[in-house]
């Protein structure tokens, strides 16, 4: 059974979002989406300093098995990446809450409401099961 933490909102892509501080919001993909996925072995990140929209596609994931779009859950403006998937993209299998985050974002307008569209842990549960 798939990891999911009561802290966390979720898309229905199996991106996770939580709040890190103001208005910035870090994301990384679900437990479920990493066991999905398989053996991660490429991260293709998002710009930093980019502003995207919420569901746009703005980087990709490889795994031996296939590649699969990274979603951004919410509207703003790329403000880091997580460099160390570089050389180690497996921290997404092996830590995909923690040591496994992709990028933070700068949310246009409120934090509130950039999360409300997301997945609570309950509903996510319901999505994934």
């Amino acid at each position: 059974m798939s990891e999911i933490r009561d802290n966390f909102v979720y898309s229905e892509e199996h991106e996770w979002a939580i709040v890190v501080q103001d208005r910035t919001i870090r994301v990384g993909i679900s437990d479920h989406a990493q066991t999905l996925l398989g053996d991660i072995v490429f991260v293709e990140f998002p710009n930093v300093g980019a502003t995207v929209s919420a569901n746009d596609s703005i980087g990709s994931i490889e795994s031996v098995k296939t590649v699969s779009e990274l979603y951004c859950p919410v509207s703003g403006t790329i403000t880091s990446i997580n460099e160390s998937l570089v050389n180690e993209p497996e921290k997404l299998n092996s830590d995909p809450y923690g040591d496994g985050w992709i990028f933070e974002i700068e949310v246009a307008g409120s934090v509130e409401e950039a999360l409300k569209s997301l997945l609570t842990p309950a509903q996510y549960q319901s999505h994934i099961s």
